[in-house]
């Protein structure tokens, strides 16, 4: 009621620019004179920030006659005033974003300048694209271009230098890949696989789309390009779409167009051929002529394209353009036509388990044949065919229009089929064209079913595919009986085979576990040996190397030592009392009593003789004349 602006979005892109402060929108798109709005709490007036300052009276007029619509509740002898609306800008340049903030107040010059000191790029050397108005210049305020909060720009240099060898080659690279585009056709649910260089425009793209859909160029909306694909003269290499596979999206742009029947109505005493190529068509719904069709004759008759490239060098390509082509011509109720090569055909249809086996259909076309056109239209697209294919049948295609075409298929169907089928088909004429070939899968070989002509019709051509079905019924069945006797069979012997490995396992970690522990054993038995060979060969060295024992009439000084072992028994010797204690140490140890191990303890007093000094003498350790010693192991 105010601004007098009735457009809803409109209203809410005026109200977005400025952060949804109502004052401010207002002021913003009223004129000067009236840019004042009035509280209805003690007359106090509300300055938008754009405008100096008006009379009171002014204020006053203008509130009066806009009250009743734009109520402001403020606090008394409070001023709004419109805080600096900032605007945040992401700049892509190579392999560079750089992100700008700055307020709504400011030029495009600003941002050339900000980005000359990040990107070390003169300012009058950047060209700044990426605006949704028209063209700007650095002197444009960026508040007039009415800018969202977030933007999105891109900056090229034309007159610098290109970029590192590095980056160079990686472009070049994304220039020589192909990349698969699965575009999606809103209104009918149709996906196209569509193979492009990278070095292909996505103007380009647009117009392929416009031969498979039918939507001109301008009527097309897409949804799935990447947000840095801004101008359709970009290339797929640097347009940002997912290499090697992007998903797009495309429907009809809704525009207020007469409908079809008004323009055939208007359309029907009209008779003319225009010399335009297929971009000026583009324009015959402003005259009220529906964008498939040109004064009542289908665009796709006025440039009738091959349904197949000569000399195809890959049978899914040529078969991606023969269904492109077959859908322009026909319409979308049609066959779906497996897309790759005859043997791929095969192993879809022939090689599977026997339940998911199918019959293969192969469509053999004739652009020069009168019949195509009604054998096309009338009864392989009737929806009944159409179902009953889907359901029951792998649908393979080939035109054999071009003679190289029809060559390179005769040579497939002699290495598949033999020679003889190959010159049933050689033999056939144009106008018994085109042929549906009905083909079932056998064990050694593959067998043609039936070779139906194109002068048919649909209930022939639908009993003589039914014919086919029960004659390959009865062929799966005995098929599937087969394979299921077959995987039980096998299932038997896989468990009979996991029996025996299991058992052979179990065998052989039991042979192995004896075996470990017999090595174990003798591995300790050998260790118990070699310590006591090392023990006698210690025992016989200390037993030789004992001094001889003093005789009972010796004059020397001799003590008599009797020692008790731990089984009870005795043993004694003579030492001299001049010997070392050591000596009788040694004694004790020839005997197999080695000191490490026991100790030798003394009656009276109790005491443990290993503690004392071995150097010692056996009469300062007072063992003499005589004593009786105990052995005692160790803890």
């Amino acid at each position: 009621a105010c601004t007098g602006i009735e457009n809803i979005d409109e209203a809410i892109t005026l109200l977005e620019q400025n952060n949804w402060d109502l004052v401010a929108a207002i002021n913003g798109v009223i004129p000067q004179e009236n840019g004042i709005l009035q509280s209805e709490y003690g007359g106090e007036t509300l300055h938008g920030p754009a405008y100096g300052p008006t009379s009171h009276s002014t204020a006053a007029s203008s509130a009066s006659s806009s009250s009743s619509a734009f109520r402001h509740v403020v606090p008394s002898r409070q001023i709004v005033e419109r805080q600096p609306r900032m605007l945040d800008f992401r700049v892509e340049y190579r392999d560079r974003n750089v992100d700008v903030v700055l307020e709504d107040s400011s030029t495009v010059g600003d941002i050339k300048h900000i980005l000359e000191n990040e990107l070390q790029i003169p300012a009058s050397k950047m060209l700044l694209k990426g605006w949704k108005t028209g063209d700007v210049d650095d002197s444009t305020v960026l508040k007039s271009l009415h800018l969202p909060k977030n933007n999105s720009l891109y900056v090229l240099t034309p007159d610098l230098p290109p970029p590192s060898s590095s980056h160079s080659g990686a472009l070049q690279e994304s220039l020589n890949q192909n990349f698969m585009l699965i575009v999606t056709h809103r209104e009918v649910q149709r996906e196209y696989n569509l193979n492009f260089s990278g070095s292909s425009t996505i103007q380009e793209v647009k117009r392929n789309v416009y031969d498979l859909t039918s939507i001109p160029v301008r009527h097309q909306l897409w949804e799935g390009w990447p947000s840095s694909a801004t101008d359709d003269s970009m290339t797929l290499a640097v347009s940002g779409v997912t290499f090697p596979c992007h998903r797009l999206t495309v429907g009809r742009r809704s525009s207020p167009v007469q409908t079809r029947e008004q323009s055939e109505e208007q359309c029907t005493d009209v008779h003319m051929v225009s010399d335009s190529d297929g971009d000026d068509f583009e324009d015959a719904t402003e005259f009220g002529v529906d964008d498939g069709e040109m004064f009542g004759v289908a665009s796709s008759a006025l440039r009738k394209s091959p349904m197949m490239p000569e000399n195809a060098e890959n049978e899914g390509d040529a078969l991606l353009q023969f269904t492109a082509e077959f859908s322009s011509r026909y319409g979308d109720c049609h066959p779906v036509y497996f897309i790759g090569s005859l043997e791929a055909a095969f192993q879809e249809a022939f090689y599977g388990k026997a339940r998911d086996r199918k019959l293969l259909a192969i469509y053999l076309h004739h652009d020069e044949s009168v019949l195509t056109n009604v054998f096309c239209s009338q009864m392989l697209c009737a929806e009944s065919i159409v179902s009953y294919l889907s359901q029951n049948f792998i649908t393979w295609a080939w035109d054999m229009t071009k003679e190289a075409n029809r060559a390179r298929f005769l040579t497939m169907c002699t290495r598949h089929f033999g020679s003889v089928v190959a010159q049933t088909i050689r033999t056939q004429k144009t106008d018994q064209f085109p042929l549906f070939l009905i083909i079932m899968g056998k064990r050694s070989s593959n067998e043609v079913l039936n070779v139906i002509q194109g002068n048919t019709t649909v209930d022939e051509l639908m009993m003589r595919l039914m014919a086919a079905m029960e004659i390959f019924s009865a062929q799966q069945q005995e098929d599937i009986k087969d394979e299921d006797e077959r995987e039980a069979r096998e299932n038997v012997k896989r468990e009979q085979d996991e029996a025996y490995r299991i058992s052979l396992e179990a065998d052989r970690a039991k042979r192995e576990a004896q075996e470990r522990e017999m090595a174990e054993q003798f591995r300790l038995e050998q260790i118990r040996k070699e310590q006591e060979e090392e023990r006698e060969a210690i025992r016989l060295s200390l037993e030789q190397s004992l001094p001889p024992e003093p005789k009972e009439e010796s004059t020397e000084s001799v003590s008599k030592l009797r020692i008790r072992t731990p089984s009870g028994e005795f043993f004694e010797r003579r030492f001299l009392a001049s010997s070392k204690l050591q000596v009788v140490f040694d004694f004790v140890a020839s005997k197999g009593y080695p000191w490490e191990e026991y100790k030798l303890l003394g009656t009276f007093p109790r005491r443990d003789v290993t503690q004392l000094d071995p150097n010692k003498s056996l009469l300062e350790v007072k063992l003499y004349p005589q004593e009786t010693l105990f052995l005692e192991a160790k803890e």
